[in-house]
């Protein structure tokens, strides 16, 4: 029986999980079939860059479309006409977009849209469905319940099945609060988090779950087999540390780390936590994780406020991999080391400076909806962890 780090036999399903039925949320470098998006409207977030966070989606439309479909929620007839202007002044032609009326608060789908899983039901065959968890404003803003519709309202306008993630603890079954962006998964049953979030004493997500109990309902959910707790996000985060400012997977075995060299700043001490723990995981098979580090930029600010600019907070497309660029001489190391862990696809700076404002970059913005084999388009080769 494989085992975890700490010797404890790996996570089961429970009978009658969407996991026990086949299904696992897939490494974001598997094909997708389309990337969603929520196009921006609420000022709270970008306030006078709003322009500017609109012609960085303009970017990432841009550079995703020739890869895979994109699929875009507008607030409504203005935030969408809107949009499709910008894009035909950039050259994109909005009717390759697949366009869709939502309402939403905020356009952080990475958190509040859905999760979506895969299953092989035959041979070249692929199922996708949703997992619905529920989103409640980071524990920490009143606007929410909007956002927490999206994947209901996404898997009932292109039809997939969709899966309630819930825990039963006597006769008492609450809903799950998750995001998005405080997991990452490498599909083969390694999940990566951050204490700080899932487990923090600030949190208030799910104050009912323990660490067995969150475990036990991502496996039943995703097919996670194994939890690699880090211990906390990066400075400036609002989300009570969000792992994908920190630490992602890129390949089978192969995980990117941020790493502060300067003492003197608030990340040195929590990303070398960080560092150190992943030293000592593993993978289900027992071999050591291959580390790849990059570095932090320099301390973006606006306002007094430190912002949560990171180059771990990359989105990975079929064709290219996007990372967010600072205007910083570090942004140059970040693709250089990145390159080489994506053979196939081409590794692209996209300058986020204006996005950031908003308190996440490209991952944070972008969803990935996983296709099957009969979508028809061959995968690029990724690194191995050898």
């Amino acid at each position: 029986m494989k085992t975890s780090d700490a010797g404890r036999p790996a996570l089961q399903p429970s009978r009658g999980s969407p996991a026990a039925a086949g299904f696992r949320m897939p490494a974001e470098w598997e094909r997708h079939r389309a990337t969603w998006l929520v196009w921006p409207h609420n000022r709270e977030d970008w306030d006078v860059k709003m322009p500017a966070a609109e012609w960085c989606y303009v970017e990432i439309v841009r550079l995703l479309l020739d890869g895979e479909a994109v699929s875009i929620l507008f607030q409504d007839r203005t935030v969408e006409r809107r949009a499709c202007s910008r894009l035909r002044q950039a050259g994109v032609d909005p009717d390759r977009v697949e366009r869709y009326r939502v309402a939403t608060n905020r356009s952080w789908i990475r958190d509040s849209g859905p999760l979506f899983l895969v299953r092989e039901v035959r041979a070249r065959r692929t199922q996708v469905a949703v997992s619905d968890w529920r989103f409640n404003g980071w524990a920490r803003y009143r606007a929410w319940q909007r956002d927490n519709l999206v994947p209901r309202r996404i898997a009932r306008r292109i039809d997939l099945e969709r899966f309630d993630v819930t825990h039963t603890a006597g006769s008492v079954t609450r809903p799950v609060v998750l995001e998005g962006g405080s997991i990452d998964v490498d599909g083969r049953g390694l999940l990566l988090t951050t204490e700080e979030c899932l487990l923090g004493a600030v949190q208030a997500r799910n104050p009912h779950l323990g660490r067995n109990d969150i475990e036990q309902v991502l496996c039943d959910y995703l097919n996670v087999r194994r939890v690699l707790w880090l211990g906390q996000g990066i400075v400036g985060d609002d989300t009570h540390g969000h792992v994908d400012g920190a630490a992602r997977f890129v390949a089978d075995g192969v995980v990117v780390a941020a790493t502060e060299p300067d003492p003197a700043d608030e990340n040195h001490r929590r990303l070398a936590d960080n560092l150190a723990r992943l030293e000592r995981m593993t993978t289900l098979d027992g071999a050591p994780l291959r580390i790849v580090e990059i570095p932090m930029p320099s301390p973006v600010c606006f306002g007094g406020e430190r912002l949560p600019a990171s180059y771990a907070n990359f989105y990975i497309g079929n064709r290219r991999v996007l990372v967010p660029t600072f205007n910083d001489p570090r942004d140059r190391i970040a693709l250089d080391r990145l390159a080489p862990l994506f053979p196939g696809r081409e590794v692209v700076g996209v300058h986020a400076l204006d996005l950031v404002l908003g308190l996440g970059t490209l991952h944070c913005v972008t969803q990935q909806e996983p296709a099957g084999p009969e979508h028809g388009w061959t995968m690029p080769g990724v690194a191995s962890g050898s």
